[in-house]
Parts: C-alpha cells; structure tokens; sequence
C-alpha cells in the first residue's frame, strides 16, 4: 500500500481512501498480465538503449514503471519508508552507518584512473581485480574503467512482502549438523538475515541461493551478450532471452508459497527456459532447467539442440562445459548457480572479511554504458558498501574449480564480483555485476546493468548489458513441450 499523504479527511473517510487504494494496488495470479502483451523484443529494446556508445538514461524512460501495465507495477510497488525501516530492523544496520573509515578522505565526486596514483586510499578500498579495471580500454580484456563518480552510499532495501516474510520467518530456518539446508524449515524471505555462528559463512551463502532478485526470481530477461579476444575483437555477438518462475518460498506474486501442489510434493525450487537467439550457428538452442531445494536430489538440466532436433539430459559434469561463446561454465549462470551440497562437489566455506569497500553502484537509471573503442564501461558510478568476503573451497579433485572468492553486499546479499580458481589457484574467471536498482519496488534486477566475464586463462571477455521485467509464467511455459517448440521458432 503506497504512503497517504496528510489530507484532512475524517478516520472514516481515511479508512475508505485506504481500502481503494488496496484494491487498486492488488492482484490474484489470475489478474497477471500475460507477458507476451508487454514484454519488448530486442529491437524495442535496443532503440531505447543501443548497444554502444549510449549514456541514455533510459531506465527513467523504459523502464518497469513505463513498460509494466499501470495495474501490475502498482501491486509490486510499496511504500519506501516502510520498506526502508522494516529491512534495517531484519538485518540489524543501515549500510550509510558502517561505512566511510577506510580512506575517509576519499569523498564522493568525480574521479579519473589519473587519481589512483595521487591517492593511495583507492588500493585500499577496492578489490584487486577492480583497481586494476581502473585504466583506459585496451587488451587483453573488455571493461575498464577509465573514469567514475563516487556517490554517497545509500540505505538499500527489498521489497515490502519480501521484508515481511523474512521477519516471519526469522530463526525458524535451520542447518544440519554439517551446516546444510533443512529445506523443509525454509518458508520464505531471506533465510539468515544476520548471519552468526559457526555456519556463518553457510549462512551468507544459503541467502544468495535463496535469493530475491529480479521479482523473487519471476521474471524475463533478454539481452545481446558480446564475446572479445585478446585484441578487443569481437568474436561470438550474441543474443538470449531467460523465462523464469520461482516455485518454493513466493511472498511477492500470487500463488504465495508453493507454485502449485507438484511444487511442494517434489520439493522443486525454481525452474527456467533459456535460449539463444543469436548467433546463427547457436540460435534455437534452449535449455530446461528445474532445481530442487534438497542437497541431494539432482537438479535436471535438458538442452534442446535444432541441430539434431533432440532433447540431451545434462549429467552433473556436463554443468562444468563452458556455455557456449561465454566466459562461464553453466554452473555459473547468474554469476552463481551451483547447488550447495555435502555429497555433490562439496565446498569448505570461511568469512574471509567483514568490511567496507568501494562498489559499482547500483544504477538507478541505466545511464550505464559500453564504448565502442576500447570496450569500455562509461558513466560508472561508485558507492562505499559494507561486504562480506567468502571463500569456497572445493573438496573434490574432479570439480574445474580448486576456490571461489565472493564479495557479497552486507544490507542486501547480492554478489558484485565472484573469483574462481582453477586447482593449481591461478585465477581462471572472474565475473563482475552492478543491478539495476527501483527504490518504489524495492527490488534489484539485472534491468539496466552492465555485466562483464573474463576468462583470465585464454585473455578472453564477454559483456552484455541485459533488459529485464517482471512476469508471471505458467507451468507450461517451462515444459518439455515448451522446450522443444521455441527451439524450432
């Protein structure tokens, strides 16, 4: 329900005000717009954002609140100081609090790659990988910064059901023994919003994977996805779209809960369709995927190949392949998507720090952008954030992997950036992400961000700028049948 402002009428004619507003802002899952009525296609979106050389803002133009039919942005929209004072209360800060004692001289503004060497504190408050990002573009590797500014760090939230549950739900999820999910206790929201203990490093993982972003994971995305050699060539110009549903722990859409009755008695967790459209050697090939909430049971992953218009089963050891024309393998999709497990390539974790550091900011309005000369991101802004430094260290032999390093943000448990080792600890890839930020929804996105993959291995780096929005996919839009007909398109 969105704020009233002081109006003058009586308690009774307030209370009437009240109620129209909540019906106006509510929806069933019957009432969701079909995403086909409002989702663009690449094209659209490319004219208001084109792939290169655009500082557009074009967030503020089109974005959700211009795109989305006025009913349902309504009903994912809610009142900012409630959001606002109700996730401070579940993680226990402000971030505006914990930040500004590493290199306090160091103030927002406006700043060039000329500035690391006149101020000693930048080494300080970056990452490695990220201070040595901060030169003009040039091989072997897509997306430097040349130039940024520094904004003041901001008080970051999620969206207000989202806020709620984790409150509900706060202390009811548990770990066995080993410090691995009892998925069974998990009901929703963020299942340890202030991590502790012994399982803390566990904890911080287990809310990345149970995590809230991009509408509670329902959502679609499309985007190009740019492949560089060492010479800055392009070589794989790509392009996907991602259908995705949230099946366990829903509090922002219709159905709440479990998806539907096969969802809870299967302990399924999240299901999506994804597919190239570009380039043509690729395009049509589209993969299924459904994952479960139990560390034990295999998720099922199909691929669908035109080539030999067949459907393949991925085995476990297939999901380490590199994605094709990509810096990743398929257990990096989203920057992470590796089931946390005791039995199947399990990891030791540590909190390897606690402490502030200078961030790609969340972008508000997409103003974001990739040059053409030297592959460079332009109109970077950077924000102080208080993070979690978490260390995964794979325990069997057989996993491509020897450690991953993440940088995770403290207030919200989104990852910026993400190292993977290969097993003699060179740096193999690294990837790095902003999100797209809308304070009235509460809610982070890959709408608007830019993304960036490097393989530090082959000197090779993929960027991609991706288009996002909420929808309300069905059980069919997820099927094998499904699968199998968009590949065919």
């Amino acid at each position: 329900m969105r704020k009233i402002k002081q109006l003058g009428l009586s308690t009774w004619g307030l209370l009437f005000v009240l109620v129209v507003l909540t019906q106006a802002v509510t929806l069933s899952a019957a009432e969701y717009p079909d995403p086909k009525t409002y989702l663009p296609t690449l094209s659209i979106v490319d004219k208001n954002k084109a792939p290169y050389d655009d500082p557009r803002p074009y967030l503020t133009t089109f974005g959700p609140k211009q795109v989305l039919p006025k009913d349902f942005y309504a009903a994912l929209s809610y009142d900012i100081d409630a959001m606002k004072s109700l996730w401070a209360e579940v993680v226990g800060f402000k971030a505006p609090d914990r930040v500004g004692k590493v290199a306090p001289e160091i103030q927002p503004g406006k700043y060039t790659y000329k500035d690391l060497e006149k101020n000693p504190g930048f080494k300080k408050l970056m990452w490695p990988d990220l201070y040595g990002r901060i030169k003009p573009g040039a091989p072997p590797h897509s997306g430097n910064i040349p130039e940024f500014e520094i904004i003041p760090t901001r008080q970051l939230y999620w969206a207000l059901p989202m806020a709620e549950a984790t409150k509900k739900n706060l202390g009811k999820t548990k770990l066995d023994a080993k410090g691995y999910l009892l998925s069974e206790t998990w009901a929703g929201g963020v299942p340890f919003p202030k991590p502790s203990g012994p399982f803390k490093a566990q904890q911080i993982m287990y809310n990345i994977d149970k995590r809230m972003l991009a509408w509670e994971l329902n959502f679609y995305i499309i985007s190009h996805v740019y492949g560089f050699n060492s010479s800055l060539n392009m070589d794989f110009d790509g392009a996907y779209d991602v259908k995705h549903v949230r099946l366990a722990g829903r509090t922002l859409m219709e159905p709440y809960g479990w998806f539907d009755k096969r969802a809870k008695e299967r302990n399924e967790f999240k299901t999506f369709m994804f597919g190239f459209q570009a380039p043509r050697d690729v395009a049509g090939v589209y993969q299924q995927a459904l994952y479960s909430n139990d560390q034990n049971t295999a998720d099922q992953l199909m691929l669908y190949i035109p080539a030999m218009r067949r459907v393949r089963k991925m085995s476990a050891t297939d999901t380490q392949d590199p994605v094709m024309g990509q810096d990743q393998i398929y257990d990096d999709n989203e920057g992470w998507m590796q089931k946390l497990s005791s039995t199947r390539y399990p990891y030791k974790y540590e909190v390897l720090e606690e402490r502030e550091y200078l961030v790609p900011a969340a972008t508000a309005d997409g103003a974001e952008y990739i040059s053409s000369k030297g592959k460079e991101f332009r109109n970077v802004r950077m924000e102080r954030r208080p993070l979690y430094v978490v260390k995964l260290t794979q325990q069997d032999p057989n996993y491509v992997y020897g450690h991953r390093i993440f940088y995770i943000d403290a207030e919200t448990f989104n990852f910026l950036h993400i190292e993977n080792y290969n097993r003699k600890g060179k740096l193999y890839r690294t990837w790095d992400g902003n999100y797209g930020w809308f304070p009235e929804m509460g809610m982070f996105s890959w709408c608007g961000s830019l993304m960036l993959m490097r393989d530090h291995v082959d000197l090779h780096s993929g960027v991609f700028q991706a288009y996002q929005l909420p929808a309300a996919w069905g059980r069919g839009d997820m099927s094998m049948k499904a699968l199998t007909s968009s590949g065919k398109k």
